[in-house]
């Protein structure tokens, strides 16, 4: 029998998997592999959030294929050196595969097709992840877009592809190449730091659906202003399920299709599109995970004071709304969006630390960490990158946090240490007189901390300290 493999990497489900759905209709024996390249990535390799989420991913895609009769094969090392390996080992010709738009992976992918078409064997690549390639938005000189909102016009204007199916069984292979298991892979972690993420997260393709479902039901239809009160379920929490490909933006577009038209369900479909643009820009300039989109700010006179940076990634500020969200990052891996760009805010303009910090910490704690959209978000807080918010647009964590949380049930779900201040203090926890602080078991100081710096001066500074760039240019 001939056999084709199917190489999985970040479309960890069957339906809608366009290098699957061929490798299926092929007529050969199908072999899945995943080869866990993890040193390939350099700097963005798996972070600790989401080995715990590959983990059970695989798990998952694992239960699918066996329906079938079918297993999945894991590797270790080099994608090229294991993929021409078990083409060897299995006698096949044929290696199908989806686009992955990583720029090392970018890179590795096209060393491999090219070798696999010198040695005469059948190559393919699909995209299973994007609702358009990189390359097929471009504005009318040809070029990439660096500002969202005239990239999503033309997005507007292409129509959206339906979901890929078929409706044949896949072959099994009489025999099989040799593999390590799952286990093998070494993705969960040592010590069980993990259990807020079990009881937050069900990292199934099953799962994923049904958060779709649950959204489509009744969150999305105030989704525009409800997505920014992170008390509220009020998002859609499909980042990881996209990331790993569980379910794909195509399924999500289709059934989008099928709601009844709100300004909610509007809105969320931008953010499909602001998820596209994230690829579009790292396809177009790959050096912006470790550069800004925008030269000058490689000049920027950052800080280094790594006490603020250790507070702020504990959830130590003083800021209460800061606190808890990266407290909620660190229990469940995931973070509400509002919350993420007043975290971001507070650490790259009032801490004055680089945007580059807070991308690092994100990938290894988020389970959802995308190169594309990870980098995107830090750019846009940084004030660097593509339709990035100005530097000097500052957010206030105070009124940030009264308006968003004003009743403080987020902030006491995640620092238990403001459990009984009062309404009126919850977000600025220092202002409580000293019997205050007493009746609400609260010391500023020693139960809970000062703010690392006050509101006024850390938004002077960070003005001060563009004045200087600006002076720097001029």
């Amino acid at each position: 029998m001939e056999k084709v493999i199917a190489w999985f990497r970040q479309d960890l489900r069957l339906e809608d998997n366009p290098a699957w759905i061929r490798a299926v209709e092929s007529g050969k024996g199908v072999i899945p592999v995943y080869i866990h390249a993890q040193k390939e990535a350099g700097k963005w390799s798996l972070g600790a959030a989401s080995k715990w989420w590959l983990h059970h991913a695989l798990k998952d895609v694992e239960k699918q294929l066996a329906r079938f009769g079918l297993r999945m094969i894991y590797r270790q090392g080099e994608s090229e050196a294991e993929l021409f390996a078990l083409l060897k080992e299995t006698g096949s010709r044929s290696v199908l595969w989806n686009r992955c738009y990583e720029p090392h992976r970018m890179r590795i992918d096209g060393r491999i097709k090219s070798r696999l078409k010198e040695e005469g064997c059948e190559v393919w690549s699909g995209n299973a992840s994007l609702l358009r390639e990189p390359w097929e938005v471009s504005t009318q000189t040809g070029n990439p877009y660096k500002v969202y909102t005239p990239y999503s016009r033309t997005c507007a204007k292409m129509p959206d592809h339906e979901p890929l199916s078929t409706t044949k069984s896949p072959k099994v292979p009489k025999d099989w190449p040799k593999g390590v298991s799952l286990e093998d892979l070494s993705l969960l972690p040592e010590i069980s730091w993990d259990k807020g993420f079990h009881e937050f997260w069900n990292p199934t393709r099953k799962g994923g659906m049904g958060r779709l479902g649950a959204f489509l039901k009744a969150p999305v239809k105030h989704y525009d202003t409800g997505r920014d009160f992170p008390s509220e379920d009020g998002t859609s929490r499909l980042s990881p399920y996209l990331h790993f490909g569980q379910i794909g933006p195509r399924e999500v577009a289709a059934t989008v299709r099928k709601q009844t038209e709100s300004s909610g369900l509007k809105t969320f479909y931008r953010e499909l599109i602001w998820r596209e643009f994230a690829y579009h820009v790292l396809y177009h300039f790959p050096d912006t995970p470790e550069k800004p989109l925008q030269p000058k700010y490689k000049r920027f006179p950052w800080v280094d004071e790594p006490a603020h940076l250790e507070a702020w990634q504990k959830g130590m500020t003083g800021y209460p709304i800061v606190d808890a969200g990266m407290r909620q990052l660190w229990k469940v891996g995931w973070m509400h969006n509002r919350v993420r760009m007043i975290v971001g805010s507070l650490l790259v303009k009032h801490l004055l630390h680089s945007w580059e910090h807070g991308a690092e910490w994100f990938w290894d704690t988020l389970v959802d960490a995308d190169l594309a959209s990870n980098t995107l978000g830090w750019q846009w807080a940084g004030g660097c990158g593509a339709d990035a918010a100005p530097y000097f647009r500052i957010f206030n964590p105070i009124t940030q946090g009264e308006k968003f949380d004003g009743e403080g049930d987020f902030i006491r779900e995640y620092v238990p240490e403001l459990a009984q201040v009062s309404d009126k203090y919850i977000n600025c926890p220092w202002e409580m007189s000293e019997g205050e602080q007493i009746r609400a078991n609260c010391r500023i100081g020693q139960d809970y901390p000062a703010p690392v710096i006050d509101h006024k001066a850390g938004r002077e500074r960070a003005l001060e300290a563009l004045q200087k760039l600006k002076e720097a240019d001029s």
